[in-house]
């Protein structure tokens, strides 16, 4: 029997019992894929992430990313949260720990930057998205409305319509007309299979991100992946990254290179996601992620 430390953390929160949970084993050699997989399966987090030795001594660490039923390439929470635990430790695999980490991910290298308070406590941390922008197939709102539980006319479609996008991991782009909307959206199951089949093409567990606008650069939004286990998400750092960096892509949104992103709210647990689009030669280069977080409880598990 192994022995396994862990820490979690509420994400994209300073508040405990708020933001997104996520677990972190912080030392993950000689657990298999399959082990990885039941621990995320049994801590029931939308993420659990596990964090390796590097595979180049140049970068930090490689992290691999479980949802309670797969392993996924890339998402924005758990590199956050794992950054943030990382930070707090002084050695890790033996070697002293900074505050400009990279880690090795099955989507690509993601760079992080830790920030602090002036008193030298953590204050959050910035990650860049690993991939570019992606935009994929456009979904007729009569399709995607009866996969949210709304009516065609509750989508807004004055600035798009439903789209595939991703700048590490995919999702459906969502507009909504207001918060009523948003409020009474949910995923139904049988017109999303419905869908997934349609757009096999996208090859993507139909993850839909829904959003509308609440203020200059500041939106409300929620996400459901029900394929993933994930009935809903208090926090999406890697959707809100392909929001982002969609926007700017738009006639509306040329300009719009930062975005805060409330997401959780339905759920009470408020999270605050910052967005920073950088652009060069008029399309979009990278995003950047940032958040806080607060560790809420440290052990071990036994496997």
């Amino acid at each position: 029997m192994k022995t396994i430390p862990f820490v979690t953390v509420d994400v994209f929160t300073t508040e405990r019992f708020a933001g997104n949970p996520l677990a972190v084993i912080t030392d993950a050699r000689g657990l298999s894929d399959q082990e990885m997989q039941q621990i995320a399966t049994e801590f029931g987090y939308s993420e659990t992430s596990f964090v390796l030795p590097p595979r180049d001594p140049e970068n930090t660490a490689e992290v691999r990313i479980f949802t309670p039923v797969t392993e996924i390439p890339f998402a924005g929470h758990p590199n956050v949260g794992t950054a943030y635990v990382i930070a707090n430790m002084e050695t890790l695999f033996g070697r002293a720990v900074d505050d400009q980490l990279r880690f090795e991910e099955k989507g690509g290298l993601v760079d992080v930057m830790i920030s602090r308070n002036p008193d030298g406590s953590l204050a959050g941390a910035t990650i860049r998205a690993p991939g570019p922008l992606y935009i994929g197939a456009v979904i007729d709102p009569a399709i995607m409305a009866p996969c949210i539980n709304l009516h065609p006319e509750q989508i807004n479609t004055n600035h798009h319509n439903p789209v595939f996008a991703s700048v590490g991991l995919k999702f459906i782009l969502i507009e909504v007309s207001d918060i009523d909307a948003l409020s009474q959206a949910a995923s139904r199951l049988e017109p999303l299979e419905a869908l997934r089949t349609r757009y096999a093409s996208e090859d993507c567990d139909c993850a839909t991100f829904l959003y509308t606008w609440i203020g200059e650069n500041h939106v409300r939004a929620r996400m459901f992946a029900p394929f993933d286990n994930v009935i809903e998400d208090p926090a999406t750092g890697s959707a809100s990254a392909a929001l982002a960096a969609f926007l700017t892509t738009l006639p509306s949104g040329k300009d719009r290179t930062k975005l805060l992103v409330e997401q959780g709210v339905e759920m009470g647990r408020r999270s605050l996601i910052e967005l920073d689009v950088r652009m060069f030669s008029g399309a979009v280069d990278h995003v950047t992620i940032k958040g806080s977080s607060v560790e809420i409880m440290k052990g071990t598990l036994s496997v």
